[in-house]
Order: C-alpha cells, then structure tokens, then sequence
C-alpha cells in the first residue's frame, strides 16, 4: 500500500468512525426521550461511543484533526 492510498484509506476510516459516532448519539438521544436510558441498548450505544470517543481524542492527539 503507497503512502496515498493509506491516506486515503485513513481518511476513510476517520469519516466512518464520526459517522458511526453521531448515529450512535442520536440513538441514545431517542432513546433517552422515551426513558430507556437503563437499556442494554442504550448501555451498547454508550460503550460504543466512548470507544469512539477514545480513537477520536487519540487522533485530535497526534494532530490528525481539530
């Protein structure tokens, strides 16, 4: 893999991950609104987004975004 298609590929995964993020937010947020937040739905939304969390913060760390 040439150091293009890695960006690529990189730039690709980052806008999943944001993706994934604020559907996995708006999920909870419906969520909440019709008192569900003790779910095990809810529960695997929350863990999930804090994943994401985590490998967005490590990004923002290493200057890959703002």
């Amino acid at each position: 893999m040439n150091q293009s298609e890695r960006m690529e590929a990189f730039e690709k995964m980052l806008a999943d991950i944001q993706e994934r993020a604020a559907f996995e937010q708006r999920k909870m947020e419906e969520l909440k609104a019709a008192g569900k937040e003790k779910s095990a739905t809810y529960r695997q939304y929350f863990g999930n987004k804090m994943l994401y969390k985590m490998m967005l913060d490590q990004y923002r760390a290493y200057g890959l975004m703002e």
